[in-house]
């Protein structure tokens, strides 16, 4: 099974490109990971909320293939636990998913339509992050995933 990170914004910014890449590099170790950061409409600013969400779902709609397990991170999504998120991915891994993609997505959020087609809507906390430091949550959420599942010493219970 592959994991996918794909995030809509800019690339890693330096203060958090370490801490992606190694945790990154950590979880290649259990799972096969791709990064993929989706730039920004360039014309946004001429663009109402409402069509930079879907102009953003289009894109993604025509990137996600069927058989993909689609996760958005959303704020209105569960709140999961460390050892629920583990056993979110080893269902995934069970069932014979193919990829899990975990969907961050851009400033105003994600369409409904990608909700809707979403296979599960996460919310890592009620606080609103800046959209890089999400990327280093989720980068380390999934790796202290993958610790669990191995029973590994990184995650203290």
């Amino acid at each position: 099974m592959k994991i996918a990170f794909w995030s809509i914004g800019k690339v890693h910014e330096a203060y958090v490109k370490s801490g992606v890449e190694d945790f990154s590099k950590r979880i290649n170790n259990y799972f096969k990971l791709e990064w993929e950061i989706i730039a920004p409409l360039k014309n946004a600013a001429k663009m109402t909320v409402h069509d930079i969400k879907k102009s953003e779902a289009d894109i993604i709609l025509s990137k996600i293939q069927k058989d993909d397990f689609l996760i958005a991170l959303d704020e209105r999504g569960v709140q999961l636990s460390s050892e629920a998120l583990a056993q979110q991915i080893q269902q995934c891994a069970n069932s014979s998913a193919k990829r899990i993609v975990f969907l961050i997505g851009g400033a105003f959020g994600i369409h409904e339509t990608l909700l809707k087609r979403a296979n599960f809507q996460w919310s890592l906390s009620k606080l609103v992050f800046p959209h890089q430091l999400v990327r280093l949550i989720l980068a380390e959420q999934v790796y202290r995933a993958c610790t669990i599942l191995k029973n590994e010493k990184y995650h203290h219970q």
